[in-house]
């Protein structure tokens, strides 16, 4: 199946971040806090709100939490949050494509580029590998959702462009522009999704082999692994075998 081995790195991607649960929702709130901090803390008014409220539900967020957020956002005292995008090359000419929020500028830089050195890579400048993915919208559901064809046609109803079923579940993807939309749309037909957001999806794949795969991978979750990283995106294909054996106990 087209994307099949992509679904799965996904999905590996996704499961380690299911291990830091806490990390997800610190993530999640700071896009609350400047989908708040640029607009209105009415989600009916504000798309980028609504968009972060639908990941905070696709990933369990205690509603607590996400009021919180909110209220923090909204008041005079908010954390001064702004949005940076880094671009690198990891380990093998993998393209790497790193988001964050952060409130000081300064120690994520240091930090992000402390990461590509420590694991064979180096940064470089905005634009510089970019272009080789493309900025879209992603939904996954798990298999209980419904049948491929189901689905497939609740996509197509939502305004969605492709979806990918395999047994691990659905892969939706949208236009970046469109995915508040669409997540809205499918939840009202499907229920809450496993998760809602946008991603950088490589147009120009890079093959490594088990060395520079096992070190990438490093380097993807020491970036993960940082407060200020929201999502980390990189070219990189790996076969199952390879994948069997990093992934393996």
């Amino acid at each position: 199946m087209a994307g099949h081995s992509k679904f799965k790195n996904i999905m590996h991607r996704k499961g380690k971040q299911d291990k830091a649960k806490a990390k997800v929702f610190t993530k999640i709130a700071r896009e609350i806090t400047i989908a708040v901090k640029n607009g209105l803390s009415d989600p009916a008014m504000n798309p980028k709100l609504r968009l972060a409220l639908q990941a905070a539900r696709a990933e369990n967020m205690p509603k607590d939490n996400i009021e919180r957020a909110i209220k923090k956002a909204s008041g005079a005292d908010a954390e001064d949050i702004e949005p940076i995008r880094y671009e690198g090359y990891g380990p093998g000419g993998v393209a790497v494509v790193v988001e964050t929020l952060t409130d000081n500028r300064n120690r994520t830089s240091a930090a992000v580029r402390a990461a590509f050195a420590k694991h064979g890579g180096n940064l470089a400048s905005t634009g510089a590998v970019s272009h080789m993915f493309d900025h879209v919208g992603e939904i996954i559901y798990a298999s209980e959702a419904g049948s491929a064809d189901a689905v497939l046609e609740a996509a197509i109803e939502a305004g969605a462009d492709d979806c990918v079923s395999d047994e691990d579940g659905h892969l939706i993807s949208c236009s970046f522009d469109n995915l508040g939309t669409v997540a809205g749309a499918l939840e009202e037909g499907l229920g809450e999704a496993k998760s809602v957001r946008d991603v950088w999806r490589p147009n120009l794949s890079n093959d490594v082999d088990e060395e520079n795969a096992a070190t990438i991978l490093k380097l993807i979750e020491a970036l993960e692994d940082d407060d200020d990283v929201q999502s980390v995106f990189a070219n990189f294909e790996i076969s199952d075998e390879v994948m069997a054996k990093l992934t393996a106990a």
